[in-house]
């Protein structure tokens, strides 16, 4: 008897939440064709819900600090405990679930530090009696300022070519390719698809009559802080001088003195809102007078479906550049307003607000049905054949 193939998603998130929804919206969307696992080695959020149809498995989670140094997100475990359970339960599932496709986002153009656990997992995968098709999962843009960079390059390469059989690239290859930010001198044999960006199930419309209001937002919210100490400058002239209200979103990894501290300062302060997590967060941009963001991939998606006015803060420390160059190449198709880190402050926040209020953007040409084309490819590349039971 044919069964719905299997497929096993490895997604792990260290700083913020963009790589953990876009996996979601994907896992999502796969649902609908496969049998899916999801490995999880982030924090899970605790407002954001965990869907039905997808058997999700919270391995120990773990991040990055500032010096790209493993920590532990969970006061249970050490590093070095977190590190040993996480590389059991990962074989662990695999060999439970035995998976048609192994989907791992990011690795091994990112993630090298979890290499710990995905090289015995994708070996794994190549020794199975019934091998699975390996597929990357990957963004846009990658980053591209490492300080071996070519060493990196060419590193993910020779992976690449060794253990995957497809590299899935989330975009649309008009608006980016891999070749622009990914540069080995070890030539990449593996095949590169382009899937078209991926976003939500629903479309975000915008209403009839939108709210005289700011919406400011950070993803998970754990680099918002100067973004949102911008804002509540910004507030009183944009509330005195356009009669604007401002609703910030913290989103759940932002410091909770932080938090707090914005929520007192909202309470004597007439039109400020600070809130901790909104559930429909693309809806809300929609319908507000102009968004105020940061500009990963994922508020980019619910930028550029509700046609909101937006000014987006692109997040640029240490050696991040990949919102930095995907909010500049937005900017050149009329899409959005780039206020740049280095520039921001309440005054420059309130101006650039004040100018997109009388602007509006253009509609960008670009394949946004990545959900949907990445079950279509990966079911096309499957080889037919008897699934066994799981035991």
């Amino acid at each position: 008897m044919v069964t719905r193939p299997r497929l096993l998603f490895y997604c792990q998130h260290s700083v913020g939440l963009g790589h953990l929804v876009r996996s979601m919206n994907l896992a999502d969307g796969l649902a609908a064709d496969f049998d899916v696992t999801l490995l999880n080695g982030g924090p899970w959020p605790r407002d954001v819900p965990q869907p039905a149809g997808i058997e999700i498995v919270h391995l120990p989670p773990l991040g990055m600090d500032a010096d790209y140094a493993l920590v532990s997100r969970d006061d249970r475990y050490t590093v070095e405990e977190a590190v040993a359970l996480r590389t059991r339960m990962v074989l662990e599932v695999f060999h439970r679930t035995r998976p048609d496709v192994v989907l791992v986002e990011l690795f091994p153009f990112g993630r090298k530090k979890f290499r710990f656990e995905l090289v015995p997992l994708l070996e794994a995968a190549r020794a199975a009696h019934h091998a699975p098709f390996v597929a990357c999962s990957l963004r846009d843009i990658l980053v591209g300022s490492r300080r071996a960079q070519q060493a990196h390059d060419d590193r993910a390469s020779r992976v690449a070519n060794e253990l995957f059989d497809a590299v899935l690239v989330h975009a649309d290859e008009r608006f980016a390719t891999l070749e622009e930010s990914f540069h080995p001198t070890v030539p990449l044999r593996t095949p590169v698809h382009y899937t078209g960006f991926v976003r939500g199930a629903d479309d975000v419309r915008p209403p009839a009559e939108r709210q005289s209001r700011v919406l400011v937002s950070a993803g998970g919210g754990l680099v918002g802080e100067p973004l949102f100490r911008a804002a509540v400058d910004a507030h009183p002239r944009l509330l005195a001088e356009h009669g604007l209200r401002t609703t910030i979103v913290t989103g759940p990894f932002l410091p909770e003195p932080v938090v707090d501290d914005l929520v007192r300062q909202a309470t004597g302060t007439a039109g400020l809102e600070v809130l901790r997590y909104l559930p429909d967060l693309g809806g809300e941009m929609a319908a507000s007078a102009v968004s105020v963001s940061q500009v990963g991939y994922n508020t980019t998606m619910d930028i550029l479906g509700s046609q909101t006015p937006a000014v987006v803060v692109p997040y640029s420390a240490g050696r991040e550049d990949e919102q930095s160059q995907r909010a500049h190449r937005l900017e050149r198709l009329g899409a959005l307003r780039v206020l740049d880190a280095d520039a921001l402050s309440g005054p420059t926040l309130a101006d650039a607000v004040r100018d997109a209020l009388g602007w509006r953007p253009l509609p960008v040409p670009l394949d946004l049905d990545g959900r949907t084309r990445t079950a279509a490819l990966l079911r096309g590349m499957l080889p037919v054949r008897e699934s066994e039971p799981v035991r």
